[in-house]
């Protein structure tokens, strides 16, 4: 009897070991309440960099590769574990995508070189930032939710935006770490406070209002936040 329980505890598969981008993911649906869903991803053998040829997509120009929904499509975004669960087994290395706008965070955001000046003008004004998201070529200051409606009225009320600015509520979404995408690794240049807590998130108007003020004061006259 012995020989035959020690057998089937042979037999018995071993459990997978989570990955990081599943604890994420599940962090941000059922702590956070923040709306993920898996990103396309990267082509087998993809070269890290190279326009288009690392994405799992079938555009062969993809300008994000590996940065976007695909299959599941963004409307899939959800807060179940379970369906969390599910997607990062069977594709643990997907990366982990927020779905913007709603009741979810948004987002602002800039190139990277420019987002590394905003961060540091904005931390001059002793403005109060929430988490902010890395990539190599663009960073992403989250902030609390907002309609189309109201960004609207805030940039119609203002003379000048930085043309570089991308605005991610409605119908958007952003790659959050540990992603790995085509042009990199994604992380946090401002990580969210520990806690059991969703992050703190400021009003768009707040940030919008300071990354304004703070393209707008080159000695130049020109921007600081072109690029």
């Amino acid at each position: 009897m012995r020989e035959i329980l020690g057998r089937r505890r042979r037999r018995r598969p071993r459990r997978k070991e989570s990955s990081a981008q599943l604890d994420a993911a599940l962090t941000c649906a059922t702590v956070w309440k923040w709306p993920v869903l898996p990103g396309v991803g990267l082509a087998a053998g993809a070269v890290r960099g190279e326009r288009g040829r690392g994405c799992a997509c079938p555009d062969p120009e993809c300008a994000v590769p590996g940065a976007h929904p695909f299959d599941p499509g963004l409307l899939a975004a959800t807060t179940d574990a379970r369906m969390v669960r599910w997607w990062w087994t069977n594709r643990p290395g997907a990366p982990v995508v927020l779905s913007t706008g709603g009741a979810a965070p948004c987002a602002l955001s800039l190139p990277a070189v420019a987002g590394a000046r905003a961060l540091t003008a904005l931390d001059r004004m002793g403005l109060r930032l929430g988490p902010v998201v890395a990539t190599p070529t663009r960073w992403s200051l989250m902030v609390a939710p907002y309609t189309l409606e109201r960004l609207g009225e805030l940039l119609h009320a203002m003379d000048r935006v930085p043309s570089s600015l991308r605005f991610h509520g409605e119908g958007g979404y952003v790659v959050l770490p540990p992603s790995e995408v085509g042009t990199g690794q994604v992380r946090w240049e401002r990580p969210p406070a520990a806690g059991d807590a969703a992050p703190w998130l400021p009003d768009v108007e707040t940030v919008l209002d300071a990354l304004v003020e703070a393209s707008n004061s080159a000695p130049d006259g020109g921007s600081r936040l072109s690029y």
